[in-house]
């Protein structure tokens, strides 16, 4: 197996060739949504790996510890430009950035949350979001008693102030975490306060227009899924499998 390099141009041996000046990424809207999928997978594992103090890796090493073929990971980082060196390995530092770059994480985004009841609460707490670029700017609740109450750094706001607070704060991402019956006029106010990319957590299949990205995660499903999963493999283990 060899490592992506640069075309008509000589190969230098050892680390400086894998730390050597990056092409330009691919545009974003030229990469598959799977690879997408994948490339965000590859950033987490390299920053595993240099928390790790890890400098270095394969494209083996790393398709193995995320779980992907090491031809498929090649041709998912190809969409970034050169890369790798051949018998050298991805510089970690230098793919996590290019990576970065074509998630659009190296500009950073700022997020605002509706909905701050238990699960809004953790979101609104987990630290992960802003070493990965996202910085939590405003939370809002519709509950009185939950209005002008403190979440870490954050004071929560009347939803009724959305449209305003969105005007000042400029956020790139809207995160629904709201009952399920409230979901839809939840995203429809975040929608004509001008975000165009909101991330639920409501199963109900929420409307947009357009020109909004609207991404779905459903808790509840991926635990029947992980229940399917568990009842199959108890099937298999006892010497029968569950009818499709």
């Amino acid at each position: 197996m060899t490592e992506q390099h640069q075309a008509r141009r000589p190969v230098a041996s050892g680390v400086a060739a894998a730390v050597a000046p990056s092409a330009p990424v691919a545009e974003s809207r030229d990469i598959p949504q799977a690879t997408v999928s994948r490339l965000a997978a590859y950033l987490r594992v390299l920053e595993m790996i240099a928390e790790d103090g890890g400098s270095i890796v394969s494209s083996e090493e790393l398709a193995n510890v995320c779980g992907v073929g090491s031809a498929k990971l090649r041709k998912d980082l190809s969409f970034l430009g050169p890369n790798g060196v051949r018998g050298v390995g991805y510089d970690v530092t230098r793919l996590r950035k290019r990576i970065e770059q074509a998630l659009g994480l190296d500009r950073g985004h700022r997020v605002v949350l509706v909905g701050v009841g238990n699960l809004g609460r953790a979101l609104a707490g987990y630290g992960g979001f802003v070493r990965r670029g996202f910085a939590m700017v405003a939370l809002f609740d519709a509950d009185p008693n939950l209005i002008g109450t403190q979440v870490g750094d954050l004071v929560v706001r009347d939803i009724d102030d959305l449209a305003g607070a969105c005007a000042d704060l400029q956020p790139t991402i809207g995160v629904v975490a709201t009952p399920d019956a409230a979901a839809q006029n939840v995203c429809d106010a975040l929608v004509a306060a001008g975000l165009r990319c909101i991330m639920s957590f409501s199963p109900v299949a929420l409307d947009v227009p357009d020109h909004v990205e609207l991404r779905r995660v459903d808790l509840a499903a991926e635990m029947q899924l992980l229940s399917f999963s568990s009842a199959r493999n108890n099937e298999l283990m006892n010497g029968s499998v569950i009818a499709p």
